[in-house]
C-alpha cells in the first residue's frame, strides 16, 4: 500500500505547505555553498518506521541529498542510536528536517505502540490489527507503520470489503425482513470474492448472522465471558473479531478467550510521536 507514488505525493504535500515559498530563514542566514551532515538520533527506545518517507523529505528537497538508513523499518532501536545520516547542501537539509523528522516520529510511535500489543497476545492466535481511525491523508503511512510494528492491517477503504454495522442492519431490516434474509440477499449480488464481516453487541444476535454465512462476525464491546460465549457459539464458522474497550491493560485477556481478531482504533489515533532528533553540523 505504501509506494513510492504515494510516498511522493504525501512528503510534496507537506513540504509545499511548509514551505510554499521556499525557506526564508534557511536562505537569509545560510551560504549557498554550506553543505551540512545531519543524524537522526534517538533518545528514546523504540521500534522504526518510516525509512522511505523520511529520506523523500531531503531528497524531494534536493535530489543531490544521501540519506544514509542505519535502521531499518520494524528494527528496534535504543537511546543513543544513530537511525540515519543525512549529507547535502545545508539550506535544503535545514528546509526538509521539521517535515522529515514530523514523518518518522509520528510513524515510529505507532510502529512502537504495536509491537507492545503485539507482545501482549503473542502466547495466544489472536492478530492485533487498525482501524480506519487514521488521520485523513496519511493512511497509507499509517498502516505501514502498524505493519512495521508486527500488527495487521483491516481493510483499508470502505472500497474494499463489506463491513456490516448496527446502522447498516437497522436500514436492511427495515423493510420485514429478518437479518439472516438481509445480510443472504446482499451477499447474493456481490462478487464471490468479496469478504462479509458483520458487527454485532449481543449473543443473541450471532446465530442470524451466521445462518448468511458470513466470513467475519465482529463482537463489539462484549465483556470477557461474553467473548469466550461467542468464540464457542460460532466456533470456527466464521474468523472473530473483538473490537470495543481495547488497551494495554486489556488486550491480553481478550485475546485469551479465542477470538482470531483484535481492532485496535488506538494505534493509530493515539500513539505519541517518538522523541527523535536530527543533530546537525554545518561547514562552510
Amino acid at each position: 500500500m505504501l509506494n513510492r507514488s504515494t510516498i511522493d505525493r504525501v512528503v510534496s504535500a507537506a513540504l509545499e505547505e511548509d514551505a510554499p515559498w521556499g525557506d526564508l530563514t534557511s536562505e537569509a542566514l545560510i551560504p549557498a555553498s554550506a553543505t551540512a551532515r545531519a543524524e537522526l538520533v534517538a533518545r528514546v527506545d523504540g521500534v522504526f518506521s518510516g525509512a522511505a518517507v523520511f529520506a523523500a523529505a531531503f531528497t524531494l528537497t534536493d535530489a543531490s541529498i544521501v540519506v544514509e538508513q542505519r535502521v531499518a523499518d520494524g528494527e528496534r532501536f535504543a537511546p543513543g542510536d544513530t537511525l540515519a545520516v543525512v549529507s547535502g547542501p545545508a539550506r535544503a537539509v535545514l528546509t526538509a528536517e521539521r517535515i522529515g523528522l514530523n514523518f518518522v516520529q509520528r510513524m515510529s510511535g505507532i510502529a512502537t505502540l504495536t509491537s507492545r500489543y503485539v507482545a501482549e497476545v503473542a502466547h495466544t492466535g489472536a492478530r492485533i490489527v487498525d482501524t480506519r481511525k487514521t488521520t485523513p491523508g496519511l493512511r497509507a503511512l499509517e498502516r505501514q507503520a502498524v505493519r512495521d510494528g508486527g500488527g495487521h492491517n483491516h481493510r483499508f477503504s470502505l472500497s474494499d470489503a463489506v463491513m456490516a454495522k448496527d446502522n447498516h442492519l437497522a436500514v436492511l431490516t427495515a423493510s420485514g425482513l429478518s437479518i439472516t434474509q438481509a445480510l443472504e440477499s446482499a451477499i447474493a449480488r456481490l462478487p464471490h470474492t468479496t469478504h462479509v464481516e458483520v458487527e454485532v453487541d449481543r449473543l443473541d444476535q450471532i446465530d442470524a448472522v451466521l445462518g448468511a454465512g458470513v466470513g467475519t462476525i465482529m463482537l463489539d464491546n462484549f465483556s470477557l465471558d461474553d467473548l469466550s460465549a461467542g468464540v464457542a457459539r460460532i466456533a470456527g464458522a466464521a474468523q472473530v473479531e473483538a473490537s470495543g474497550g481495547v488497551n494495554l491493560d486489556t488486550v491480553r485477556a481478550i485475546a485469551e478467550t479465542g477470538v482470531d481478531v483484535i481492532s485496535v482504533g488506538a494505534l493509530t489515533h493515539s500513539a505519541s510521536a517518538l522523541d527523535l532528533g536530527l543533530d546537525i553540523r554545518i561547514s562552510a
